[in-house]
């Protein structure tokens, strides 16, 4: 029968010639087994000699190799093999083992004739004779590639998925049984919680809800509706392995297999008080966004006010100065004139405010002592508040200095003290004090930078404020004072003065309670500006002895123009006018001037454009811009004198003296 491989007849059948069968031989059981070996195309069935040369070739091993009989019959099959097997003897070691054990089983690449590789499942059976002699192997190759291929895609989908749940750190993607035992924990699982997979395995997942959730079943709430209807969403505390709680989003998966038996359920947990954290932060953010777009938009609009007011005060207050010095002294016409300009001057003061809001009022910096301002105030705030009203300050022996306007801020100090005097009915209160404060750096989420600061508080004992009219008391033009009584810009201005500064303004308030604001600036021991010495004595002996000179004024604005032109002509100057710098170019052209003022908002050309155009042509011609905004750029700033819109004829004498001389 057998003698550790196939039978002898199996072998005699093997090495009968291909062409025996046309002969008309009878058929025979090896016929037949012949027959059957040649006829398979899903196997590669051939026989090999003791030295493992292909003595026989069946039509699957040529479907599988590519090699027809003729052309492999006498190679040895080692060329089937990767170099790489090659070179590690892979094919002798086969022979090796099917001789000593009977058979040999392999699976690996090999390679066809055409040099593509294949994944074969391999069997080698030495073949004997009865009396046990080798005299050969019986080798069958099956081509498993596509098996393979699945078999890997398969393989690869899993380990992709379990590195994918794996390296999940924002969320706990973990597996429960079906009766709420944890059973899989993801690197997300521990960093949330802060259980490792060997602590919390086995456990039930109900240990992360908070005692009075344990209490009340919610854990196995959860699970029932799962199993019900397949899944259970909802947002609660968790508690974490330290004890400590966060806000979790969780969802429930009921897992069933094919025939629907419930055989788990797959949790998602999520860690989101940060997003709450952060969605509070942003609606916070986008309502500070609004507010602050809303405030700009407004100042925008109040800036452009202010500035074509402007232009039309100086007009009135230009043109009242020229006809009070010309008009004979009457005595039932001067008090009307100089009530006149007393009007048109408050005008202007409401003009700086709305500046002053719309952070485009000319500021003159410098290092602002904040003990001897609030000092020096002291006087003026008692005689400016009344007899009712008691004024206490509460001043450290030494703070650092800010820099800022002093006059805007001395300005600003009364308006809020006023204001508290307002607020109250009868007898009150105000208390004024000043102390320096620093803000960390790690409470940047504060109303206040990071930094160091000096803080002004005015407090006073009024009636105070309920919350709607507090988010609305820096709103321009909104005021609780009767019809005449206010402006609604006091507030607005000190919210410029200070934002201006590089600082803050802080309401609190309560009904009944009064009212704090405070003022945050920050420490600057360098002052941005040096101090301009009042010049008005040194400049007053030069405009007495000043040369007539050939001025031209250029403004966009007739009425200002005209204005200008009368004051410039009462002192004695010749002038020439043009309402755009291209005009003012052209008479430049013509003839020599001594001074050009101009003003710096003008359409085309601005007056920064029009100095830096004559600058270039006519260096040695002074310049003078004449402007109520404070946003000019540096470098204008510091190249061309400055006359604040609306000025005087005196205003106006002394800045041709300080620029000529």
């Amino acid at each position: 029968m057998r003698a550790g491989g196939i039978q002898s007849n199996e072998y005699a059948t093997l090495h009968m010639n291909r062409n025996d069968m046309a002969v008309g031989v009878a058929w025979s059981v090896e016929d037949r087994f012949r027959l059957l070996v040649d006829t398979i195309t899903d196997y590669a069935i051939y026989m090999l000699n003791p030295e493992g040369y292909i003595a026989t070739w069946n039509a699957g091993a040529e479907h599988f190799k590519g090699y027809k009989a003729d052309e492999i019959l006498g190679e040895h099959f080692s060329r089937f093999y990767p170099e790489e097997d090659r070179q590690a003897g892979l094919p002798a070691r086969a022979l090796a083992i099917a001789k000593a054990e009977g058979r040999f089983e392999n699976e690996g690449w090999r390679i066809r004739k055409d040099g593509s590789r294949f994944w074969a499942h391999v069997i080698i059976d030495p073949v004997r004779t009865p009396d046990g002699l080798l005299v050969g192997y019986a080798k069958i190759t099956r081509d498993l590639t596509e098996r393979r291929q699945a078999e890997m895609e398969i393989k690869q989908s899993q380990e992709q998925f379990r590195i994918l749940v794996q390296g999940v750190t924002d969320y706990a993607i973990y597996m429960l049984d079906p009766e709420g035992k944890i059973v899989s924990w993801n690197a997300g699982a521990q960093r949330i919680k802060g259980y490792s997979s060997e602590e919390i395995i086995g456990q039930h997942f109900s240990r992360f809800y908070a005692e009075e959730d344990r209490l009340s079943g919610e854990p196995q709430r959860g699970l029932v509706i799962a199993t019900r209807d397949g899944r259970f969403e909802k947002e609660g505390w968790r508690l974490r392995k330290d004890g400590t709680r966060f806000w979790a989003s969780v969802v429930l998966d009921a897992i069933r297999d094919e025939s629907g038996r419930l055989i788990g359920f797959a949790k998602v947990t999520r860690d989101i008080s940060e997003k709450m954290k952060t969605q509070r932060a942003l609606e916070k953010a986008r309502e500070e966004l609004f507010q602050a777009q809303k405030m700009e938009a407004i100042g925008q609009l109040t800036g452009g006010i202010a500035h074509d007011f402007n232009n039309l005060l100086m007009a009135v207050l230009g043109s009242l100065e020229i006809a009070r010095k010309r008009l004979p002294h009457d005595t039932s016409v001067i008090p009307l004139i100089d009530n006149a300009i007393q009007g048109a001057q408050r005008g202007a003061a409401l003009t700086q405010r709305m500046l002053a809001f719309s952070r485009r009022q000319e500021l003159q910096f410098e290092q602002v002592d904040v003990n001897a301002l609030l000092s020096g105030m002291s006087e003026l705030l008692q005689r400016s508040l009344g007899q009712t009203v008691s004024v206490d300050m509460d001043l450290p022996d030494q703070l650092p200095p800010i820099s800022s306007d002093p006059n805007q801020l001395e300005t600003a100090i009364l308006n809020l003290a006023l204001n508290g005097r307002d607020a109250m009915s009868g007898k009150g209160q105000i208390r004024i004090s000043a102390r320096q404060l620093a803000i960390a750096q790690d409470a940047c989420s504060g109303p206040v930078s990071p930094g160091h600061y000096v803080c002004i508080a005015v407090v006073d004992s009024g009636e105070g404020m309920d919350p709607e009219t507090l988010q609305r008391a820096t709103t321009p033009f909104f005021t609780t004072k009767g019809i005449g009584k206010g402006t609604g810009l006091g507030l607005s201005m000190v919210l410029g003065l200070t934002e201006q500064s590089g600082g803050k303004l802080l309401l609190k308030s309560e009904k009944g309670q009064g009212t704090t604001v405070e003022l945050w600036f920050p420490v600057n021991e360098l002052p941005v500006r040096a101090e301009v010495p009042d010049e008005s004595p040194l400049v007053r002996p030069l405009i007495s002895e000043m040369r007539l000179l050939t001025v031209l004024a250029v403004d966009d604005d007739g009425l200002v123009l005209m204005n200008t032109k009368l004051m410039l002509q009462d002192l004695g100057h010749r002038v020439l006018e043009a309402d755009s710098g291209l005009d003012a170019l052209a008479i430049l052209q013509r003839e020599p001037v001594d001074l050009v003022i101009c003003d710096h908002v003008m359409p085309r050309m601005t007056g920064s454009e029009l100095a830096t155009a004559i600058h270039d042509q006519w260096p040695d011609v002074p310049i003078i811009l004449a402007t109520g905004y404070a946003e000019l750029p540096t470098e204008v700033r510091e190249a061309w004198p400055r006359l604040a819109k609306p000025f005087s004829q005196s205003q106006l004498a002394e800045a041709i003296a300080r620029t000529i001389h």
